[in-house]
This record gives structure tokens, C-alpha cells and sequence, in this order.
């Protein structure tokens, strides 16, 4: 098992930035894929960002390139998510996840276990 426990979120200004923290516990992540997905009201979870444990490669969301950058820890086994230029669209509950096996996927039914997630607002 994975715990995962989200922090960071809040409200903030168009233009303005946040950054998620992603704390894992339990077993461990390096062969693990940590993902970052939102959900706003109405509309299905969707992707935003994930980055390969163990060699650091990353990926995104078109609409999030440029702006947000995810990182890891690997001593603190933590995953962040640094948000720029945050939009109204942005809003939502954002979602840490960790998914076990090969490859990468970006929907997601296919990752293993999620946090509790952390509202992010940004105002016009």
C-alpha cells in the first residue's frame, strides 16, 4: 500500500502561484509513476502532470505546459507541483497519484492509489 497526502492548495489570484506538495508513505515509489490530477465541478478527472520516479522524466498536460513543473524529492519521498500563471480555469480539486507498472498512462482508471486532494482557487 501507498499512502499519499496531499498540501498546498488555497486561493489565489489570476496570474498568481501555488505549489503542491505530495508526501508518500508506505512502500516505496521508486518504481512508481506520481501523478497530478484535477477534477473541477461537472467535469471528469483529467490529467495535469506525472514524472517517472526513478529516472525523473516528466509529462503534461497541454494546457499546463510552460506553466506548472513537477518535481520530486527523493529523500523526503515527496512530489510537487509548482503552478505560474495560474488561470480561472485551473480551478479544481487537484489530486495526487502513484501508479505501479510499466509504461505511462494518463487516464486515470489506470493508477493505483490517490490522495485525498487539495482545492485550488483562482479568481478573475
Amino acid at each position: 500500500q501507498v499512502q499519499l497526502v496531499e498540501s498546498g492548495g488555497g486561493l489565489v489570484q489570476t496570474g498568481g502561484s501555488l505549489r503542491l506538495s505530495c508526501a508518500a508513505s508506505g512502500r516505496t515509489v521508486s518504481n512508481y509513476k506520481m501523478g497530478w490530477f484535477r477534477q473541477a465541478p461537472g467535469k471528469e478527472r483529467e490529467f495535469v502532470a506525472g514524472i517517472n520516479w526513478s529516472v525523473g522524466t516528466t509529462y503534461y498536460e497541454d494546457s499546463v505546459k510552460g506553466r506548472f513543473t513537477i518535481s520530486r524529492d527523493t529523500n523526503r519521498n515527496t512530489v510537487y507541483l509548482q503552478m505560474n500563471s495560474l488561470k480561472p480555469e485551473d480551478t479544481a480539486v487537484y489530486y495526487c497519484a502513484a501508479r505501479y507498472g510499466l509504461g505511462f498512462s494518463t487516464g486515470p482508471q489506470s493508477w493505483n492509489y490517490w490522495g485525498q486532494g487539495t482545492q485550488v482557487t483562482v479568481s478573475s
